[in-house]
């Protein structure tokens, strides 16, 4: 369906990327924040607090991030759209109730405007070292996605989607910004209203007597009923049946947590979300993502100058990782090359699907500043050369 007029600044601005994904959450029906400041992801929560009145929205800042990541999740069962933002050791505190969300499967996106670390690390300067702890901090077994924009455009673009993923397959969506994205100002189009889809909640039409909230739909996915519907609503990060009792005992811990897994993993490929620049003919492929794609560009341009035949993954949604994409690539390539602000993390990925058949070469950088495309071009030149 179309998204709600009230939400949608349509125009062309000039705002960063942090704004845009704020009127792109509030395009795409959030009408319910909760964040703690903290740099570079501030942004997003003053902008959200500044129009979330004028829509009937309600933002509230939290006494901390343990706070506003649980305090979103009290929105979406009672039935609204919720977003939490934040950077760094924010992120870090957020990542228990990351996996209460996917247990309980509940609708709701988180926004990690990334910065250098560890601890309290670069407060004001690029990182992208949060990639791996977005898969795998939480604890357990489960399956979340993640999206990475490259501009303020994707950032609005990319909140939309994320709201769409999270209630197409209830689950915590991140979207995986990054410093330089977060405060790189670029012309923003936001359309009309009717041009814009959004993905509805699934709200059970059974009666109360007949609906169990956790039980499937075919595509493993529940229906959800909003608290003071009159449904009964049992929502524990305990192991539950599909009445949503805690149920302690293997068979029901199997059965439950098989399909959280499942939604995700059997429809990856549906799910992950990938650009290809000059891919046809490339002997090498850079794969990267945010800022780091688009200095990858500059160096693919030098790299081409010098004839290497070079092309650019870029991966735009990151979690669920495109295992497809890069085993079909694999065996027709040389190597990848995989620049990271960090040192190594998306690279492991690459390297375990390739599976030996081509070598994937991590060009690092600590944090603090994005690549010299000159430094990535390197890279890919004495890859060409084997």
């Amino acid at each position: 369906m179309s998204a709600d007029p009230a939400g949608v600044l349509t125009g062309s601005h000039y705002i960063d990327g942090n704004h845009a994904a704020c009127e792109g959450a509030l395009a795409a029906g959030c009408r319910f924040a909760a964040g703690y400041p903290i740099t570079p992801s501030t942004e997003v929560v003053e902008r959200i607090a500044s129009r979330m009145p004028y829509m009937g929205g309600v933002f509230i800042q939290m006494e901390d991030e343990l706070a506003a990541s649980i305090a979103l999740q009290g929105a979406v069962w009672a039935g609204k759209k919720a977003l939490t933002v934040t950077s760094g050791p924010g992120f870090s505190l957020m990542m228990e109730h990351i996996g209460l969300a996917a247990m309980t499967e509940t609708p709701c996106v988180f926004v990690d405007v990334q910065r250098g670390g560890p601890s309290t690390g670069l407060p004001t300067q690029p990182g992208q070292a949060d990639m791996m702890q977005a898969r795998w901090g939480s604890h357990g077994d489960y399956e979340i996605i993640a999206l990475s924009p490259d501009s303020p455009q994707e950032c609005f673009d990319l909140a939309i989607e994320s709201f769409n993923l999270a209630e197409q397959w209830r689950v915590p969506v991140l979207l995986m910004m990054d410093e330089v994205v977060g405060h790189m100002t670029e012309r923003v189009v936001i359309p009309e209203a009717k041009d814009i889809q959004v993905t509805e909640r699934r709200f059970t039409k059974k009666s109360p007597q007949d609906f169990k909230l956790f039980e499937p739909a075919s595509d493993m996915v529940p229906d959800m009923a909003k608290a003071g519907d009159g449904y009964k609503i049992l929502v524990t990060g305990l192991t539950h049946d599909e009445r949503g009792y805690p149920i302690m005992n293997q068979h029901i811990q199997e059965q439950l947590v098989h399909r959280l897994v499942n939604k995700i993993r059997l429809n990856a490929n549906q799910i992950t979300r990938c650009e290809e620049v000059d891919i046809e003919d490339a002997e090498v492929i850079v794969v990267a993502y945010g800022i780091t794609s688009r200095v990858a560009r500059r160096s693919i341009t030098i790299a081409r100058e010098q004839g290497v035949k070079v092309g650019l993954l870029r991966l735009i949604v990151c979690w669920p990782f495109p295992e497809q994409r890069i085993r079909e690539l694999a065996s027709k390539v040389k190597a990848f090359v995989v620049p990271e602000i960090n040192y190594g993390q998306m690279v492991l990925e690459v390297q375990r699907v390739a599976a030996g058949k081509a070598p994937a070469i991590l060009v690092g950088h600590g944090g603090g500043e994005v690549h010299e495309p000159e430094v990535i071009a390197a890279a890919i030149i004495k890859a060409a050369k084997g």
